[in-house]
């Protein structure tokens, strides 16, 4: 064993990287519940919320040149707020998020593979998770080499939903739009702000990366514009298509847009929603190991995953540990309600992450990459408020 990770990506891998975990399978039911609080305006919705999420991800983008490590945000908080116990914590928080959300991506995905192909849940669960696991075991090269595969296969299904959307002849609803409801609108970004979710977890990569002081920042911002442009050009799709009534209603609103412009069945979208769940869990395998592997090197108790394999370069305990809560995850534990619980638990990361940028600031003005001081305030508040509205629904 040895303890320090091989450099093996660039920035294009690390962009696809960050283009997969953020838009995820997500998308694929969260534009009717968008469309219905926006109405034609989604677009409109999912633009606002990407630019409520930018702040915190130009934070990330700062932060990512002044501690290039894994477990990023454990290092943020923990030199920002100068607390080694939050950013410990923090770092366990981020560890468990990830799982959670990989075992409810896993268990989502499964169900849609078991739709088209029969399969049983139990055993298509432990299969996959087990091979994602030895995926990121091998090598990180591997992993997100496989990664960028899902995630084209991810985009070329929602192009050609935007294709549909293009060749429709455009619904009532969308020739002749209502006024602009802010509130409406409003609502609705504040449930997009969610598909946003994920370009935190690129920082973690970051004694994987090739000049990470370059290429950290730039895959951020690179990754939260292209699932920007994905979102809006999808959605835009959707209203164009299928009239809001429907579209709010249904459980699977891409496939009604293929279907009310091309005919036929939309079972290849089911086949793609499983490509974007193997590609969720993946990623956060990848993601939740890193930061244990970081952890290691923070906290005495946790040292013992501080090692990475000398042939492969990856953390192998830490990576097995996590596919092993992952499965157990998508096989026992009430998901649902604990993939809202991990929103709540991110969004009081990112209030950290955005305090501890100021703090810094302000003893240490300069870095490789700086934003302006009401980026990381903007970025508080912003995710303060998204943060006590989350509450308020759990409550």
């Amino acid at each position: 064993m040895a303890d320090i990770l091989k450099r093996r990506i660039g920035l294009g891998l690390l962009t696809a990287y960050g283009v997969g975990v953020i838009v995820g399978a997500g998308i694929y039911v969260l534009v009717g519940a968008v469309a219905a609080e926006a109405g034609v305006w989604a677009p409109l919705a999912f633009v606002l919320a990407g630019a409520i999420a930018a702040p915190t991800a130009l934070s990330y983008a700062e932060f990512s040149t002044r501690l290039p490590e894994a477990a990023g945000e454990a290092a943020f908080v923990a030199n920002g707020l100068q607390a080694p116990w939050l950013g410990t914590l923090v770092g366990l928080v981020i560890v468990l998020a990830g799982a959670v959300s990989a075992a409810a991506v896993l268990r989502g995905g499964v169900g849609y593979l078991g739709a088209v192909t029969g399969w049983p849940a139990g055993p298509s669960v432990i299969v996959i998770g087990a091979l994602l696991a030895a995926v990121a075991v091998v090598g990180v090269l591997e992993s997100l080499a496989l990664a960028a595969v899902f995630t084209v296969v991810e985009v070329i299904g929602l192009l050609l939903v935007v294709y549909a959307g293009f060749t429709a002849a455009p619904v009532v609803d969308f020739q002749f739009p209502q006024e602009i409801v802010w509130s409406g609108v409003s609502a609705g970004a504040v449930l997009a702000f969610f598909a946003f979710i994920g370009f935190e977890d690129i920082v973690n990569m970051a004694e994987e990366v090739r000049e990470p002081e370059r290429t950290l920042p730039r895959a951020i911002l690179l990754s939260l514009v292209i699932a920007s442009l994905l979102y809006a050009l999808v959605s835009w799709a959707a209203v164009r298509t299928v009239p809001i009534d429907w579209l709010g209603a249904s459980e699977q609103p891409l496939a009604l847009v293929w279907q009310m412009s091309q005919g036929g069945n939309a079972a290849f979208l089911s086949l793609i929603a499983v490509v974007a769940a193997l590609n969720g869990v993946l990623a956060q395998i990848v993601m939740a190991s890193r930061v244990l592997f970081g952890l290691g090197r923070r906290s005495p108790w946790l040292a013992g995953f501080h090692h990475a394999h000398l042939r492969f370069g990856t953390p192998v305990r830490a990576t097995l540990l996590v596919g092993v809560v992952v499965i157990v995850g998508a096989l026992a534990l009430p998901i649902a309600d604990l993939a809202g619980f991990t929103s709540v638990l991110l969004l009081a990361v990112f209030v950290l992450v955005n305090g501890a940028l100021i703090a810094i600031k302000r003893r240490a003005p300069e870095a490789a990459f700086r934003v302006p001081m009401a980026v990381p305030v903007f970025g508080l508040v912003v995710a303060l408020a998204a943060l006590v509205a989350s509450l308020g629904g759990l409550g």
